[in-house]
Protein backbone atom coordinates (compact mmCIF):
# COMPACT_ATOMS: atom_id res chain seq x y z
CA UNK A 1 0.00 0.00 0.00
CA UNK A 2 2.88 2.31 -0.75
CA UNK A 3 0.80 5.01 -2.48
CA UNK A 4 -2.02 4.86 0.08
CA UNK A 5 0.39 5.57 2.93
CA UNK A 6 1.94 8.43 0.97
CA UNK A 7 -1.51 9.90 0.28
CA UNK A 8 -2.47 9.61 3.96
CA UNK A 9 0.75 11.34 4.99
CA UNK A 10 0.03 14.19 2.57
CA UNK A 11 -3.45 14.67 4.06
CA UNK A 12 -2.13 14.66 7.64
CA UNK A 13 0.58 17.15 6.72
CA UNK A 14 -2.09 19.42 5.23
CA UNK A 15 -4.01 19.33 8.52
CA UNK A 16 -6.74 16.86 7.51
CA UNK A 17 -7.26 13.79 9.73
CA UNK A 18 -8.40 10.48 8.26
CA UNK A 19 -9.74 7.19 9.58
CA UNK A 20 -7.80 4.08 8.59
CA UNK A 21 -9.72 0.82 8.11
CA UNK A 22 -7.75 -2.45 8.08
CA UNK A 23 -9.02 -6.00 7.56
CA UNK A 24 -7.37 -7.82 10.46
CA UNK A 25 -8.90 -11.29 10.18
CA UNK A 26 -10.92 -13.34 7.74
CA UNK A 27 -12.78 -16.66 7.85
CA UNK A 28 -14.32 -17.94 4.63
CA UNK A 29 -14.03 -15.96 1.41
CA UNK A 30 -13.89 -12.25 0.69
CA UNK A 31 -12.72 -10.10 -2.23
CA UNK A 32 -9.81 -8.67 -0.21
CA UNK A 33 -7.36 -10.29 2.19
CA UNK A 34 -6.13 -9.44 5.71
CA UNK A 35 -3.90 -6.39 5.55
CA UNK A 36 -6.07 -4.61 2.99
CA UNK A 37 -6.54 -0.98 4.00
CA UNK A 38 -8.77 1.95 3.13
CA UNK A 39 -8.67 5.55 4.33
CA UNK A 40 -11.90 7.45 5.03
CA UNK A 41 -12.04 11.24 4.90
CA UNK A 42 -14.48 13.42 6.85
CA UNK A 43 -16.76 13.87 3.84
CA UNK A 44 -17.02 10.10 3.32
CA UNK A 45 -14.73 9.91 0.29
CA UNK A 46 -12.18 7.13 0.41
CA UNK A 47 -8.65 6.24 -0.65
CA UNK A 48 -8.25 2.60 -1.55
CA UNK A 49 -10.97 -0.04 -1.15
CA UNK A 50 -11.74 -3.05 1.03
CA UNK A 51 -14.08 -4.67 -1.46
CA UNK A 52 -17.17 -2.55 -2.09
CA UNK A 53 -20.78 -3.42 -1.30
CA UNK A 54 -22.42 -3.19 2.11
CA UNK A 55 -19.13 -3.93 3.87
CA UNK A 56 -17.46 -0.87 2.44
CA UNK A 57 -20.51 1.34 3.02
CA UNK A 58 -20.66 0.39 6.70
CA UNK A 59 -16.93 0.80 7.16
CA UNK A 60 -17.13 4.28 5.63
CA UNK A 61 -19.82 5.18 8.16
CA UNK A 62 -17.68 3.72 10.95
CA UNK A 63 -14.74 5.76 9.71
CA UNK A 64 -16.72 9.01 9.80
CA UNK A 65 -17.91 8.15 13.31
CA UNK A 66 -14.35 7.42 14.39
CA UNK A 67 -13.24 10.83 13.15
CA UNK A 68 -15.99 12.49 15.19
CA UNK A 69 -15.36 10.59 18.43
CA UNK A 70 -11.57 10.18 17.97
CA UNK A 71 -12.04 6.59 19.17
CA UNK A 72 -11.22 3.31 17.44
CA UNK A 73 -13.63 0.52 16.60
CA UNK A 74 -13.19 -3.18 15.94
CA UNK A 75 -16.19 -4.48 14.03
CA UNK A 76 -17.14 -7.94 12.78
CA UNK A 77 -18.95 -8.33 9.47
CA UNK A 78 -20.72 -11.52 8.37
CA UNK A 79 -21.18 -11.50 4.61
CA UNK A 80 -23.76 -14.02 3.48
CA UNK A 81 -26.58 -14.25 0.96
CA UNK A 82 -27.17 -11.06 -0.99
CA UNK A 83 -24.19 -9.29 0.62
CA UNK A 84 -21.86 -11.99 -0.70
CA UNK A 85 -23.44 -11.90 -4.16
CA UNK A 86 -23.10 -8.13 -4.37
CA UNK A 87 -19.36 -8.51 -3.77
CA UNK A 88 -18.93 -11.34 -6.33
CA UNK A 89 -18.30 -13.91 -3.61
CA UNK A 90 -19.27 -17.54 -4.18
CA UNK A 91 -19.93 -18.00 -0.49
CA UNK A 92 -19.88 -15.75 2.52
CA UNK A 93 -17.10 -14.78 4.87
CA UNK A 94 -16.61 -13.29 8.32
CA UNK A 95 -14.24 -10.33 8.61
CA UNK A 96 -12.92 -8.28 11.49
CA UNK A 97 -12.18 -4.69 10.46
CA UNK A 98 -10.27 -2.26 12.67
CA UNK A 99 -11.13 1.42 12.18
CA UNK A 100 -8.85 3.94 13.85
CA UNK A 101 -8.59 7.73 13.62
CA UNK A 102 -5.29 9.21 12.48
CA UNK A 103 -5.17 12.76 13.83
CA UNK A 104 -3.33 15.47 11.93
CA UNK A 105 -0.94 16.15 14.79
CA UNK A 106 2.84 16.23 14.97
CA UNK A 107 3.19 12.78 16.54
CA UNK A 108 1.04 11.01 13.93
CA UNK A 109 2.84 12.78 11.09
CA UNK A 110 6.28 11.97 12.48
CA UNK A 111 5.36 8.31 13.02
CA UNK A 112 4.18 7.96 9.42
CA UNK A 113 7.28 9.75 8.12
CA UNK A 114 9.45 7.36 10.13
CA UNK A 115 7.46 4.44 8.78
CA UNK A 116 7.97 5.52 5.15
CA UNK A 117 11.67 6.19 5.67
CA UNK A 118 12.36 2.83 7.28
CA UNK A 119 10.16 0.89 4.88
CA UNK A 120 11.81 2.46 1.84
CA UNK A 121 15.19 1.55 3.34
CA UNK A 122 14.07 -2.09 3.43
CA UNK A 123 13.91 -2.38 7.23
CA UNK A 124 11.90 -5.17 8.85
CA UNK A 125 8.96 -3.50 10.58
CA UNK A 126 5.81 -4.31 12.52
CA UNK A 127 2.93 -1.90 13.10
CA UNK A 128 1.26 -2.38 16.47
CA UNK A 129 -2.15 -0.98 17.39
CA UNK A 130 -3.24 -1.48 21.01
CA UNK A 131 -6.98 -1.26 21.68
CA UNK A 132 -8.47 -0.70 25.15
CA UNK A 133 -12.22 -0.65 25.71
CA UNK A 134 -13.91 2.39 27.22
CA UNK A 135 -15.89 1.41 30.32
CA UNK A 136 -18.81 3.73 29.47
CA UNK A 137 -18.95 2.86 25.77
CA UNK A 138 -17.87 -0.74 25.03
CA UNK A 139 -18.19 -0.28 21.27
CA UNK A 140 -15.47 2.40 21.30
CA UNK A 141 -11.85 1.89 22.16
CA UNK A 142 -8.78 3.94 22.89
CA UNK A 143 -5.99 3.11 20.47
CA UNK A 144 -2.24 3.54 20.57
CA UNK A 145 -0.05 3.05 17.50
CA UNK A 146 3.55 1.87 17.71
CA UNK A 147 6.15 1.07 15.10
CA UNK A 148 8.59 -1.72 15.91
CA UNK A 149 11.84 -2.00 13.97
CA UNK A 150 13.97 -5.15 14.07
CA UNK A 151 17.68 -4.32 14.12
CA UNK A 152 20.82 -6.41 14.74
CA UNK A 153 20.91 -4.88 18.23
CA UNK A 154 17.31 -5.80 19.06
CA UNK A 155 13.90 -4.17 18.81
CA UNK A 156 13.55 -0.40 18.44
CA UNK A 157 10.15 1.15 19.25
CA UNK A 158 8.82 4.34 17.66
CA UNK A 159 7.81 6.84 18.98
CA UNK A 160 8.67 5.29 22.34
CA UNK A 161 9.00 1.94 24.08
CA UNK A 162 5.77 0.96 25.91
CA UNK A 163 5.90 0.47 29.67
CA UNK A 164 4.74 -3.18 29.47
CA UNK A 165 6.57 -4.33 26.35
CA UNK A 166 7.13 -7.79 27.88
CA UNK A 167 3.50 -8.58 26.96
CA UNK A 168 4.15 -7.69 23.34
CA UNK A 169 7.41 -9.54 22.69
CA UNK A 170 5.99 -13.07 22.20
CA UNK A 171 3.13 -11.65 20.14
CA UNK A 172 5.57 -9.92 17.78
CA UNK A 173 7.27 -13.21 16.95
CA UNK A 174 3.92 -14.92 16.32
CA UNK A 175 2.70 -12.15 14.01
CA UNK A 176 6.02 -12.09 12.16
CA UNK A 177 5.69 -15.81 11.41
CA UNK A 178 2.11 -15.36 10.16
CA UNK A 179 3.21 -12.60 7.73
CA UNK A 180 -0.22 -10.95 7.84
CA UNK A 181 -2.15 -8.83 10.40
CA UNK A 182 -2.96 -10.80 13.53
CA UNK A 183 -5.51 -9.93 16.21
CA UNK A 184 -4.61 -10.89 19.80
CA UNK A 185 -6.70 -10.65 22.98
CA UNK A 186 -4.59 -10.29 26.12
CA UNK A 187 -5.25 -12.19 29.35
CA UNK A 188 -4.26 -11.65 32.97
CA UNK A 189 -3.76 -8.10 34.19
CA UNK A 190 -4.79 -6.64 30.84
CA UNK A 191 -7.63 -9.03 30.12
CA UNK A 192 -9.84 -7.71 27.35
CA UNK A 193 -7.18 -5.49 25.79
CA UNK A 194 -6.66 -6.28 22.14
CA UNK A 195 -3.59 -5.89 19.99
CA UNK A 196 -3.36 -5.87 16.21
CA UNK A 197 0.13 -6.51 14.80
CA UNK A 198 0.81 -5.98 11.11
CA UNK A 199 4.11 -7.17 9.61
CA UNK A 200 5.27 -4.67 6.98
CA UNK A 201 6.55 -6.37 3.86
CA UNK A 202 8.33 -3.97 1.55
CA UNK A 203 6.70 -3.68 -1.87
CA UNK A 204 10.05 -4.25 -3.57
CA UNK A 205 12.29 -2.13 -5.76
CA UNK A 206 12.36 -2.68 -9.50
CA UNK A 207 15.65 -1.83 -11.21
CA UNK A 208 15.04 -1.23 -14.92
CA UNK A 209 18.15 -1.29 -17.10
CA UNK A 210 17.38 0.47 -20.34
CA UNK A 211 15.08 3.44 -20.92
CA UNK A 212 13.42 2.61 -24.21
CA UNK A 213 9.75 2.34 -25.09
CA UNK A 214 9.11 -0.92 -23.23
CA UNK A 215 10.93 0.29 -20.12
CA UNK A 216 8.82 3.44 -20.07
CA UNK A 217 5.63 1.35 -20.07
CA UNK A 218 7.00 -1.06 -17.45
CA UNK A 219 7.84 1.84 -15.11
CA UNK A 220 4.30 3.22 -15.36
CA UNK A 221 2.58 -0.12 -14.70
CA UNK A 222 4.98 -1.13 -11.91
CA UNK A 223 4.39 2.18 -10.14
CA UNK A 224 0.63 1.56 -10.26
CA UNK A 225 1.07 -1.70 -8.34
CA UNK A 226 3.32 -0.20 -5.69
CA UNK A 227 6.84 -1.11 -6.79
CA UNK A 228 9.58 1.41 -6.25
CA UNK A 229 11.12 2.02 -9.66
CA UNK A 230 14.70 2.94 -10.55
CA UNK A 231 15.71 3.43 -14.19
CA UNK A 232 19.23 3.21 -15.66
CA UNK A 233 20.43 4.30 -19.11
CA UNK A 234 23.57 6.06 -20.27
CA UNK A 235 21.55 8.18 -22.72
CA UNK A 236 20.24 11.27 -20.93
CA UNK A 237 17.81 11.98 -23.75
CA UNK A 238 16.08 8.72 -22.79
CA UNK A 239 16.73 8.52 -19.04
CA UNK A 240 15.09 11.65 -17.67
CA UNK A 241 12.18 12.78 -15.53
CA UNK A 242 10.07 13.86 -18.49
CA UNK A 243 9.99 10.31 -19.85
CA UNK A 244 9.81 8.60 -16.45
CA UNK A 245 7.69 10.77 -14.13
CA UNK A 246 6.63 7.74 -12.05
CA UNK A 247 10.18 6.55 -11.34
CA UNK A 248 11.56 7.09 -7.86
CA UNK A 249 15.08 7.54 -9.26
CA UNK A 250 16.50 7.94 -12.77
CA UNK A 251 20.21 7.11 -13.16
CA UNK A 252 22.45 8.16 -16.07
CA UNK A 253 25.64 6.09 -15.63
CA UNK A 254 28.72 6.78 -17.73
CA UNK A 255 28.73 3.20 -19.01
CA UNK A 256 25.93 0.62 -19.08
CA UNK A 257 28.55 -2.09 -18.64
CA UNK A 258 29.04 -0.96 -15.02
CA UNK A 259 25.59 0.52 -14.37
CA UNK A 260 24.55 -2.08 -11.81
CA UNK A 261 25.73 -1.35 -8.27
CA UNK A 262 25.68 -4.64 -6.29
CA UNK A 263 25.30 -2.71 -3.04
CA UNK A 264 21.83 -1.55 -4.18
CA UNK A 265 20.58 -5.06 -4.96
CA UNK A 266 19.18 -7.17 -2.11
CA UNK A 267 16.69 -10.07 -1.78
CA UNK A 268 13.78 -7.62 -2.06
CA UNK A 269 14.83 -6.24 -5.43
CA UNK A 270 13.76 -7.13 -8.95
CA UNK A 271 16.07 -6.64 -11.94
CA UNK A 272 14.67 -6.34 -15.45
CA UNK A 273 17.12 -5.93 -18.34
CA UNK A 274 15.77 -4.04 -21.35
CA UNK A 275 18.91 -2.43 -22.76
CA UNK A 276 19.78 -1.89 -26.39
CA UNK A 277 21.93 -4.55 -27.95
CA UNK A 278 23.20 -7.96 -26.84
CA UNK A 279 26.41 -6.66 -25.33
CA UNK A 280 24.80 -4.39 -22.78
CA UNK A 281 22.29 -7.07 -21.82
CA UNK A 282 25.08 -9.55 -21.22
CA UNK A 283 27.14 -7.10 -19.15
CA UNK A 284 24.23 -6.19 -16.89
CA UNK A 285 23.11 -9.81 -16.58
CA UNK A 286 26.60 -10.93 -15.56
CA UNK A 287 26.55 -8.34 -12.77
CA UNK A 288 23.00 -9.21 -11.68
CA UNK A 289 23.87 -12.89 -11.31
CA UNK A 290 26.43 -11.96 -8.66
CA UNK A 291 23.73 -10.43 -6.45
CA UNK A 292 20.89 -11.74 -4.29
CA UNK A 293 18.18 -10.18 -6.47
CA UNK A 294 14.85 -11.91 -5.95
CA UNK A 295 14.01 -11.79 -9.65
CA UNK A 296 16.16 -11.35 -12.76
CA UNK A 297 14.47 -10.99 -16.14
CA UNK A 298 15.86 -10.20 -19.59
CA UNK A 299 13.95 -9.28 -22.71
CA UNK A 300 14.73 -10.98 -26.00
CA UNK A 301 14.22 -14.00 -28.20
CA UNK A 302 15.34 -17.48 -27.29
CA UNK A 303 18.03 -17.19 -29.97
CA UNK A 304 19.41 -14.07 -28.33
CA UNK A 305 19.18 -15.72 -24.89
CA UNK A 306 21.10 -18.80 -26.05
CA UNK A 307 23.86 -16.67 -27.55
CA UNK A 308 24.27 -14.64 -24.34
CA UNK A 309 24.14 -17.74 -22.14
CA UNK A 310 26.85 -19.43 -24.19
CA UNK A 311 29.12 -16.40 -23.78
CA UNK A 312 28.51 -16.36 -20.02
CA UNK A 313 29.23 -20.08 -19.73
CA UNK A 314 32.64 -19.44 -21.29
CA UNK A 315 33.19 -16.84 -18.55
CA UNK A 316 32.50 -19.45 -15.87
CA UNK A 317 28.82 -18.81 -15.12
CA UNK A 318 27.14 -22.03 -13.98
CA UNK A 319 23.85 -23.55 -15.18
CA UNK A 320 22.44 -23.08 -11.69
CA UNK A 321 23.08 -19.35 -11.95
CA UNK A 322 21.59 -19.10 -15.44
CA UNK A 323 18.46 -20.93 -14.26
CA UNK A 324 17.68 -17.88 -12.11
CA UNK A 325 17.06 -15.80 -15.22
CA UNK A 326 13.59 -15.34 -16.73
CA UNK A 327 14.15 -15.00 -20.46
CA UNK A 328 12.09 -14.26 -22.42
CA UNK A 329 10.91 -12.06 -19.58
CA UNK A 330 7.25 -11.91 -18.51
CA UNK A 331 4.21 -14.16 -18.66
CA UNK A 332 3.35 -15.70 -22.02
CA UNK A 333 0.31 -13.71 -23.21
CA UNK A 334 1.27 -13.26 -26.88
CA UNK A 335 2.27 -9.64 -26.13
CA UNK A 336 3.34 -7.50 -29.07
CA UNK A 337 3.12 -3.77 -28.27
CA UNK A 338 5.30 -2.08 -25.61
CA UNK A 339 2.24 -1.72 -23.35
CA UNK A 340 1.34 -5.41 -23.72
CA UNK A 341 4.92 -6.49 -23.07
CA UNK A 342 5.00 -4.28 -19.96
CA UNK A 343 1.78 -5.88 -18.73
CA UNK A 344 3.26 -9.38 -19.09
CA UNK A 345 6.48 -8.35 -17.28
CA UNK A 346 4.80 -6.64 -14.34
CA UNK A 347 2.29 -9.49 -14.00
CA UNK A 348 5.18 -11.87 -13.47
CA UNK A 349 6.76 -9.52 -10.92
CA UNK A 350 3.48 -9.34 -8.99
CA UNK A 351 3.26 -13.14 -8.97
CA UNK A 352 6.73 -13.41 -7.47
CA UNK A 353 5.99 -10.72 -4.90
CA UNK A 354 2.76 -12.45 -3.86
CA UNK A 355 4.58 -15.75 -3.43
CA UNK A 356 7.06 -14.04 -1.10
CA UNK A 357 4.27 -12.62 1.04
CA UNK A 358 2.44 -15.93 1.32
CA UNK A 359 5.45 -17.99 2.43
CA UNK A 360 6.94 -17.74 5.95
Amino acid sequence: MHRLESDILALLESGEPVALATIVSLAGSAPRTPGTQMAVRRDGTILGTIGGGRLEAEVIQAGRESLQTLKSLLQRFELTGKDAQDMDMICGGVLDVMVEPLPANAEAVELLRTFERLRDAGKELLLVTRLRKMPDHPDHQFSERLLVERTPGGLVFHPRRPDNDELLLPLLDTARAERCPTLFTLQGEREGEQVVIEPVLASGTLHLFGAGHVSREVAAVAHRVDFRVEVYDDRSEFANRERFPQADTVHVPEKMATALDPARIDPNTYVVILTRGHRYDMDVLAQALQTEARYIGMIGSRRKRDKIYESLRKQGVSEEELNRVHCPVGLEIQAETPAEIALSIVAELVRFRAARKSRP
